[in-house]
Formats: C-alpha cells, sequence, structure tokens
C-alpha cells in the first residue's frame, strides 16, 4: 500500500469514528477525531474551537432541537499526500422520525499531526 493510500485509508477511519462518536454524544470520542484548535468555515464566518470544552454543545445548537443522528451521504477522497487528506463529504442530518432535515456538502481537512490523524479544519456549505 503506497503511503497516499495508507493516508486515505487513515482518514477515512477517522470519518468513520467521528460520525460513531457524534451520534452516541460521546465528547470524548468526537474529540479524539479532531485536532484543536479546530476550525470550521462556513459562508465567509470562520469558527475556531480551541479546545474541546463547548464543540459538541456547540454542535447540539447548530444542528438544532430536531436533530437525532447524523450520515454521511458520501465521501470521496479529492487528494492526498503522506501527512494530509482533502475529503469531498456529502452530509445528510436526520430527526427522531429518521426524516431528512439537512443535506450539504462540506470540504474536510485529516491532516497527520502529533502522531495523531485527526480533522484539522472544515469547510460547510450547511446552513449558518
Amino acid at each position: 500500500m503506497s503511503s497516499d493510500k495508507s493516508a486515505e485509508t487513515s482518514a477515512l477511519a477517522v470519518m468513520q469514528a467521528h460520525l460513531h462518536a457524534l451520534n452516541a454524544l460521546d465528547e470524548d470520542g468526537l474529540a479524539a477525531t479532531l485536532h484543536f484548535p479546530h476550525y470550521r468555515l462556513v459562508g465567509v464566518t470562520l469558527d475556531c474551537w480551541p479546545s474541546q470544552d463547548q464543540y459538541l454543545a456547540d454542535f447540539r445548537v447548530r444542528a438544532g432541537g430536531n436533530w437525532a443522528r447524523t450520515a454521511w451521504h458520501s465521501i470521496t477522497v479529492q487528494r492526498a499526500s503522506d501527512d494530509k487528506v482533502h475529503l469531498a463529504v456529502r452530509i445528510n442530518r436526520f430527526d427522531a422520525d429518521d426524516r431528512l432535515i439537512a443535506d450539504f456538502n462540506s470540504l474536510w481537512v485529516i491532516t497527520h499531526k502529533n502522531g495523531k490523524w485527526a480533522a484539522q479544519f472544515r469547510s460547510s456549505f450547511a446552513a449558518a
């Protein structure tokens, strides 16, 4: 396996772990899939979480009171190197009745830093 393929495999594993922790509302598990500071660009607004302290609580507010779970509709590797992978991700959010409440695209940057693969940044087309 080339190093780029290994990086892709690692990045996809981060995404799977992120989704599992998010849907389980596992704050520590979710934080393990992110580098801090963590950045998110929505529209022209750049958000930054210096630590995990508010990350999950902020997500719950952004996702709305009807949110029950998230799913990856699709993930496509756009580019990979030994220590960075760009992923095009289509995200679906569902309510408790399994009705689609959000469908949007996002670009995730997964990096290998300090011995750990995790999400460093994302740019999202979610509603602000």
